[in-house]
């Protein structure tokens, strides 16, 4: 396993968000073991050999940084209220369209019982051949802002309660040997007038943590985000700009973090150009150095058609080594693994 002292990356890192398509025969087991015709020791298996199958798409595309596509998980909030104590599910809701949510409520106090995605980094790290892999925890903002509450008298105490929760499962993963944590807050600036707590609330659940941690915020306001940017104590942004045609890039003025940078849309099904992509970096670099800049698809890319996914991935690759090649005139070629909290 990698140290921090020797952690090299290639300058402009590629990554994912987190969620990647499931094959088409991970789906239908799944059907099959809801039906009752296979083990939940078969399923098992079967999800381990998805992970390995999706970790080599990602590699194939050159993706430097991996992760598991979450393979495991139905729904980025059911699946840690699932695991948290002090959740019940009453039944599914409709989100919108013909898709359901099956959202949770708090009906007790709660509290962390065992980690939750320990076993899923060490999984991962063993059959990935990348030198640093990419853990994703949805954050605490979202998940009390997705979740009925129905025993704290204020969603801020729910809040407080899973960053607490949250903070013990990080720290379960740097004692594992994880390097690269993000945490996902696709919720944080959908209510402007609770910012000042939900961004103490992150900052609480990554207390005391001594790996990279990025924070992911997507589909909203990032003008709601930016008076917050020095108080976030994360090393990286990771943010959608390619569904937005990269409008509003100004907004990244003052940033003093990394940014993961969102060069391709998860809700098109049209692959992007290796030039439509270096374009886009050429036009971040006007307002993040080139060593602050990590690459990523907007958000996951669990909803769409898995030959898309793979296709979006190798353009963004493909995007990235343009760039490279300018910034290596340059003498620009490496970066390092950063855990700190400013790139400057």
């Amino acid at each position: 396993m990698a140290s921090w002292a020797e952690v090299e990356l290639p300058v402009l890192p590629t990554t994912v968000i987190g969620s990647y398509p499931r094959p088409k025969w991970l789906r239908d087991f799944i059907n099959r073991f809801r039906a009752g015709r296979v083990s939940w020791k078969q399923l098992a298996e079967a999800f381990d050999d998805a992970v390995v199958a999706v970790v080599r798409d990602q590699e194939v595309a050159g993706v430097d940084i991996p992760s598991d596509g979450e393979m495991r998980r139905d729904e980025m909030v059911e699946y840690f209220a699932e695991r948290i104590g002090g959740f019940k599910f009453y039944g599914p809701v409709r989100v919108w369209g013909n898709n359901y949510f099956r959202k949770p409520a708090v009906i007790s106090r709660v509290e962390y019982r065992e980690p939750i995605v320990v076993k899923e980094y060490l999984y991962l790290r063993g059959v990935a051949r990348a030198r640093v892999v990419k853990v994703t925890i949805t954050g605490p903002y979202t998940i009390a802002d997705w979740s009925y509450n129905e025993y704290y008298s204020s969603k801020e105490d729910l809040a407080f309660d899973l960053a607490k929760v949250v903070n013990s499962e990080i720290k379960k993963l740097e004692e594992a040997g994880a390097l690269y944590v993000q945490v996902d807050e696709p919720a944080l600036t959908t209510h402007p007038e609770e910012m000042e707590w939900a961004v103490e609330a992150v900052n609480r659940a990554v207390e005391g943590v001594n790996i990279k941690v990025g924070l992911h915020v997507c589909y909203s306001s990032y003008e709601v985000l930016r008076p917050y940017y020095d108080r976030l104590n994360v090393s990286q942004l990771a943010l959608e700009f390619a569904n937005r045609g990269f409008r509003g890039l100004r907004v990244l003025k003052g940033l003093n973090k990394e940014l993961g940078f969102g060069v391709v849309d998860v809700h098109s099904r049209r692959v992007e150009t290796p030039e439509e992509v270096a374009r886009a970096i050429g036009k971040v670099m006007r307002y993040v150095r080139p060593e602050c800049l990590y690459i990523n698809p907007d958000c996951g890319l669990k909803l769409l058609p898995r030959g898309v996914a793979k296709e979006k991935l190798r353009v963004m690759v493909e995007g990235v080594k343009i760039v490279r090649g300018r910034l290596r005139r340059r003498g620009i070629e490496k970066v390092v693994l950063r855990r700190g909290t400013t790139c400057e």
